[in-house]
């Protein structure tokens, strides 16, 4: 769960502290949602491909990071241009790696998969104190003609 203390560090960069429990995954999804919508209008829209995939993708990076890697404990969106890129960052210094070759009937396994297919770009880097796995996402032309907040 995020702290009370969200802090927008600009308004093309939002930083919010997580807290392991129940719950975080969809508080990064709400705040990813309010971000994709106050800075992308319409792009940024549930139903529009761009918010679906990045929000799924936010989902799989944060459960990775429960599962696997630790105790997430930043969620960091940036506005770029055209892109959301979209942080998580834990406590864990081990990188995402996948176990083999991908198969769709598999009932988990497919975050890593999904980050190379929906992403237009993702990567993994240290930290301090673990690491920060990042991807970017495309909002479509257009979009982004709402004012920042």
């Amino acid at each position: 769960m995020t702290s009370p203390r969200t802090r927008p560090a600009t308004t093309r960069t939002r930083r919010y502290a997580l807290a392991a429990g129940d719950g975080v995954v969809r508080e990064c999804r709400e705040h990813t949602q309010r971000a994709l919508s106050e800075w992308f209008g319409a792009g940024g829209a549930p139903g529009e491909v761009a918010a679906e995939d990045a929000l799924l993708l936010v989902s799989e990076i944060v459960t990775n990071a429960l599962t696997h890697g630790g105790v997430p404990y930043e969620l960091r969106l940036d506005r770029t241009d055209g892109r959301l890129r979209v942080q998580v960052s834990d406590t864990s210094p081990v990188r995402p790696r996948a176990h083999g070759r991908h198969h769709a009937d598999r009932p988990s396994g497919h975050g890593l998969y999904l980050l190379g297919r929906l992403s237009a770009a993702w990567g993994c880097r240290p930290r301090g104190r673990g690491k920060t796995v990042w991807c970017e996402v495309e909002v479509p032309a257009g979009a982004g003609r709402a004012s920042p907040t």
